[in-house]
């Protein structure tokens, strides 16, 4: 055996996956373009905000990220908050000192009140992306429209997961009745129809992301404990599942400690499709209007505009350009999770 054999051999599985993980170019770069949007987006209120990141005024620094100030508090006339879109304000501050502003000067909610242009307006140098029919920036509504579809995506992929692998590794390690029992509840449970449920719950309850997130919950884990369950069938008569009943090991510690490992590749090669689906899901229940309100910064209500104002092509072009992009990143990410996993393939180097 060569000696570069030799150190592949003494490598850790999971080592052994990370660097075939690595071999797939696509998929490396798609995680680090991803976790770059992500990390980026998770910073929205320094990106895009209609509040100053800092105020030098008269010898004195201000904070109106973190803190409320009024509108005398930099010489103006009211003692309301202060409006740093208003013309008025910045020249009141710009007079005795200077303000550090963010890329975007405009929060996902910011009604730009001096915009020259009708809304919804088009690009400009004023609204980089434009603006919706509310004269909301675009832009900024992306950046929070992002993150939290990402957000949501992560939630209801863990929420899920936790279910998905306890209802799999009971069914698939107990076996007989209990499988039985819980395969006709999966196939009455999968039966209905949970489009008509949202609706239902949609016209009941306020609109909300939590109540979104539990809706989809209660159907989201049934995939995934399918496979579960395959793979603890597979392995609860594996001999080293013997070996620990004969040493009394209790069935639980069984379940998690040795069969749950190795029922893992299924659940973790799984994983970026199960958050695409899920982003997919919310932005086609936001375009439905059945998603999260209307002032919630969303990728679907987005599109939803684009539907409704045809003429205003920077609202579909770009949400849309967001969405596929967002997609396609996790896909590349799930290819190369799944080659990196696939034990045929002969690690790198």
């Amino acid at each position: 055996m060569s000696e570069q054999a030799a150190q592949v051999s003494h490598q850790g599985p999971w080592r052994r996956v990370w660097q075939r993980f690595v071999h797939h170019r696509r998929g490396y770069l798609s995680l680090w373009l991803f976790s770059i949007l992500f990390v980026l987006s998770l910073g929205a209120e320094l990106l895009a905000n209609n509040r100053p990141l800092l105020v030098y005024y008269q010898h004195q620094l201000y904070l109106p990220l973190i803190h409320n100030y009024s509108e005398t508090t930099f010489g103006g006339d009211f003692a309301t908050n202060a409006d740093y879109t208003d013309p008025y304000v910045i020249g009141k501050i710009r007079e005795h000192g200077w303000l550090l502003r963010a890329p975007i000067p405009f929060s996902y909610d910011t009604i730009d009140y001096y915009n020259p242009a009708p809304n919804p307006a088009p690009p400009n140098a004023r609204h980089w992306l434009g603006t919706d029919d509310r004269g909301r920036d675009v832009a900024a509504r992306l950046i929070y429209g992002f993150r939290l579809s990402v957000l949501f995506g992560f939630a209801l992929t863990a929420i899920g997961m936790v279910i998905g692998m306890l209802a799999g590794a009971v069914q698939g390690y107990l076996g007989g009745k209990v499988d039985l029992f819980f395969q006709r509840f999966i196939e009455v449970w999968g039966s209905l129809p949970e489009l008509y449920l949202l609706i239902i719950f949609a016209s009941i309850f306020q609109p909300s992301i939590g109540l979104l997130l539990i809706l989809l919950s209660l159907f989201g884990w049934i995939g995934l404990s399918d496979y579960v369950r395959a793979e603890f069938l597979k392995g609860r008569n594996l001999e080293y599942v013997r070996a620990a009943r004969a040493l009394g090991v209790s069935g639980p510690r069984i379940m998690f400690r040795h069969l749950l490992p190795n029922a893992l590749t299924p659940v973790i090669t799984f994983l970026p499709f199960r958050v695409s689906g899920a982003i997919l899901a919310l932005t086609s229940l936001d375009f439905l209007g059945l998603g999260v309100p209307p002032s919630t910064p969303s990728l679907g209500e987005l599109l939803a505009q684009g539907k409704n104002n045809i003429d205003a092509w920077w609202l579909s072009l770009t949400t849309f350009a967001v969405l596929v992009g967002t997609l396609l990143l996790l896909i590349f990410i799930g290819e190369a999770l799944r080659a990196a996993f696939d034990t045929r393939q002969k690690s790198p180097g």
